[in-house]
C-alpha cells in the first residue's frame, strides 16, 4: 500500500514538473518570440534599452560632480522634417581640452580641480597650444569671468579657435553620457587636448523621452555635427562605441551621399557588422538563437522595421580613414564582428579613399566591452591616427 502511494506520489510530481517545462518552453520559446516579432515598441526597447540607467541621481546639468570640470551642458532641438515645429530636444555637453583649461583655469573657476588632476606626459606642443598663448590675453580681457550668461560664448570662442581638433562622441546603448566609462574616454580625449562633444540620444537621460530609432538617433547625430560645422571650421573626428559605432558609419554614410563636409576620420570601439549578426551572438540571445524560427520571429522583423545598423554596407560608402579597437574578451560585441567588419572594410573600400586599421587587445588585459579606454597604448594610438588625417582629406 505504501509503495503504491508514493509510486502515484512520484507520477503526479512528475506529470506537474512536465506541465511546468511544457509552459515555459510555450511561454518563453514560443510566445515571447511571436511578440518580439509583432511588437515595434519591444523591438526598439530591446535594442536601445533606454530604460536602464545608471549611475542613479546623477545631475546631468553638472558634470563637474563626476570630475568633468571645465564641461559645458546644454540642448540642441532636432527638427525631424520640415513641418516639425517643436522638434526633439537633447542633451549635450562639451569638454575643453586640457591645455584650454590651463589657460583660463582661473576664469573658470577650476584652479583647485585642475591643479589636483596630475596628468604625466602631457602634451603641450600641438598647433592648437601656440593660438592658446597668443590669444589668452585677449580673450581673458574678453571674459573676465565665465558665468552661465557668457559661457556660451566663451566655450565656441574656444571651439572656433585654429588648430583645434574636435571629437565627437556616440555612445553605445543603455545609459547616459555621464557613465563611468564614458566620462574616462572624456577624460583621456581632453588629456590630448581635444574638445569632446558627447549627447544622449532621444530616449535616453534628459534628452526628450522620444521612442529612438535608427533614423532618428543617426538625425541626433547630424546636428551635433551641424551644430559643430557652424562654430568651426577645425577638423573633427568621430568616435563611436558599441551601438554608436552603427549610428557612426551610418552618419559617415549619410554625409558623404549629400556631399556635406566630412569628419577627418572614424574611430569605431567595439564595432558589430550589423544588428542581425550582433543580436545573433548577444548574451541575451543564448536560448533563442538555435530556434528554428529565430530568424522568423526576431532578425527578419527589425531588419523591415529599419533597425538595421549596417556597418558593413555603410563603411564602403565614406572615405575617410577608420580605425577600429576591439578586445579579445568582449563578451557583448564578439571580437570576431570587429575583426570581421575590418576585413569587410579592406576588401570593398577604394584604395584611393582613407586607410582603415585594426588594433586587439589582449584577453589577458580584461578591458572586456568597456574599458579599452584603461589601456595604457590607446592614447597613443589615438594620438598617432589623429595627427596623421587630421588635416587630410578625401
Amino acid at each position: 500500500m505504501l509503495f503504491t502511494r508514493r509510486r502515484h506520489f512520484f507520477k503526479r510530481v512528475g506529470l506537474r514538473c512536465l506541465q511546468v517545462c511544457l509552459l515555459f518552453f510555450i511561454l518563453v520559446l514560443v510566445v515571447l518570440p511571436l511578440v518580439f516579432r509583432y511588437s515595434v515598441t519591444l523591438q526598439r526597447g530591446i535594442l536601445f534599452l533606454t530604460f536602464i540607467t545608471y549611475p542613479k541621481g546623477l545631475d546631468l546639468t553638472n558634470p563637474a560632480g563626476i570630475g568633468l570640470y571645465a564641461t559645458r551642458n546644454f540642448y540642441i532641438t532636432v527638427k525631424d522634417n520640415e513641418s516639425d515645429e517643436d522638434g526633439v530636444r537633447i542633451g549635450v555637453w562639451h569638454v575643453l581640452p586640457r591645455n584650454a583649461v590651463r589657460r583660463f583655469k582661473r576664469e573658470l573657476k577650476v584652479e583647485e580641480a585642475f591643479d589636483q588632476d596630475i596628468v604625466t606626459d602631457e602634451r603641450r606642443d600641438d598647433d592648437y597650444e601656440q593660438e592658446l598663448r597668443r590669444l589668452a590675453p585677449a580673450i581673458k580681457s574678453e571674459f573676465p569671468s565665465i558665468v552661465p550668461e557668457n559661457q556660451q560664448l566663451f566655450f565656441e570662442r574656444l571651439l572656433r579657435m585654429p588648430g583645434g581638433t574636435v571629437v565627437i562622441y556616440l555612445h553605445g546603448n543603455t545609459a547616459t553620457r555621464g557613465s563611468g566609462h564614458r566620462s574616462e574616454v572624456y577624460k583621456l580625449l581632453r588629456n590630448l587636448n581635444y574638445h569632446v562633444l558627447s549627447f544622449d540620444y532621444r530616449g535616453y537621460a534628459d534628452s526628450d523621452p522620444v521612442s529612438p530609432t535608427e533614423e532618428g538617433v543617426v538625425r541626433d547625430a547630424m546636428m551635433v555635427y551641424e551644430y559643430i560645422a557652424n562654430v568651426t571650421s577645425n577638423p573633427v573626428i568621430i568616435w563611436g562605441h558599441s551601438l554608436g559605432t552603427g549610428v557612426a558609419t551610418h552618419m559617415c554614410a549619410r554625409l558623404a551621399h549629400l556631399k556635406e563636409r566630412a569628419p577627418r576620420g572614424v574611430i569605431l570601439e567595439s564595432p558589430f557588422t550589423n544588428i542581425r549578426d550582433e543580436i545573433r551572438l548577444h548574451p541575451f540571445s543564448r536560448i533563442f538563437k538555435h530556434l528554428p524560427w529565430f530568424d522568423f520571429a526576431i532578425s527578419r522583423p527589425m531588419y523591415s522595421n529599419r533597425l538595421r545598423f549596417e556597418s558593413d554596407i555603410h563603411v564602403h560608402e565614406f572615405p575617410q580613414p577608420i580605425m577600429i579597437i576591439h578586445a579579445e574578451d568582449d563578451v557583448v560585441v564578439p571580437f570576431h564582428l570587429g575583426y570581421q567588419l575590418y576585413r569587410i572594410a579592406l576588401d570593398s573600400r577604394s584604395r584611393a579613399w582613407g586607410p582603415v586599421e585594426f588594433h586587439r587587445f589582449d584577453r589577458s588585459k580584461r578591458y572586456g566591452h568597456k574599458y579599452l579606454c584603461r589601456a595604457p597604448e590607446l592614447p597613443g594610438l589615438v594620438q598617432h591616427f589623429v595627427d596623421n588625417y587630421r588635416n587630410a582629406v578625401y
